[in-house]
């Protein structure tokens, strides 16, 4: 076997709320129609999105619509990927509304993934998933998962021990998505014993895009990983900001596309 080479890549999570720009508390309510129905607007903030992925090799999106009417049924991960020239994609719809909406996480990626496995996650109320990628096929590979966590500290404890016994057979390994908690939480902190994925050196605030003062979004790697930074974009494409890490690691199978 060829030693393991360093390394390097880009990666970014964001919560796209269906494409929908809320700015102000106010806007749930006042754009409440924009939820159920089709608007320019969200396809406009989807194309500025678009512009900003080919900087990435990983993204994983949450909330992002499978094709119901709230997108015109337009399947926003797939738009997503088309629009910025990144090659390849996957989704996973986890909560249909009739057709009115149906949310997906998705992954958008410029590495082919080896493969791509489905979860559900557990939860009281049906409709949470956890979308996980292994890139290359040996020791070395790297074990990504795209996660929207629900807003019940019960239900994310029982989803990040899940995902913690998921992880157990991935030792080189990233968590990205809306965890819905911050890094100090007893969940958060079972995650971390459970599993090879550390605790960030700082958090970095995504929620509210508009005053941002909770850390929410996450971006967590195994020890073995090194994350040399972490930010947001500035630009507010929902009501969380996307959150963007670089990070280094061994291996001699993770290829790029070009």
């Amino acid at each position: 076997m060829s030693p393991a080479k360093h390394q390097r890549l880009r990666l970014l999570s964001c919560n796209i709320l269906a494409g929908a720009s809320v700015q102000r508390y106010r806007q749930y309510v006042t754009r409440s129609i924009n939820a159920v129905l089709p608007a320019r607007s969200k396809l406009d903030n989807l194309d500025r999105l678009a512009e900003l992925l080919p900087q990435f090799d990983v993204v994983g999106l949450q909330e992002a619509d499978a094709g119901s009417l709230r997108s015109g049924f337009l399947n926003q991960t797939r738009y997503l990927a088309e629009t910025s020239g990144m090659p390849f994609w996957s989704h996973q719809p986890n909560r249909p509304v009739a057709q009115l909406s149906h949310t997906a996480n998705g992954l958008i990626c410029r590495l082919e993934p080896q493969t791509v496995i489905d979860y559900p996650l557990p939860s009281r109320i049906p409709g949470r998933g956890a979308l996980l990628a292994r890139f290359g096929d040996d020791a070395h590979g790297l074990a990504v998962v795209v996660a929207h966590l629900s807003l019940s500290a019960q239900a994310r404890a029982k989803q990040l021990a899940f995902i913690a016994e998921v992880l157990q057979d991935h030792p080189h390994a990233v968590l990205m998505g809306d965890l819905n908690t911050d890094t100090h939480s007893p969940e958060m902190r079972h995650l971390f014993a459970h599993s090879s994925l550390q605790p960030p050196e700082q958090a970095v605030p995504t929620f509210p895009s508009w005053k941002p003062r909770r850390a929410l979004d996450h971006i967590l790697v195994s020890s073995d990983i090194r994350i040399d930074k972490m930010w947001t974009l500035p630009q507010a494409f929902s009501d969380h900001l996307a959150l963007a890490a670089e990070i280094q690691f061994s291996s001699t199978s993770v290829k790029k596309h070009r």
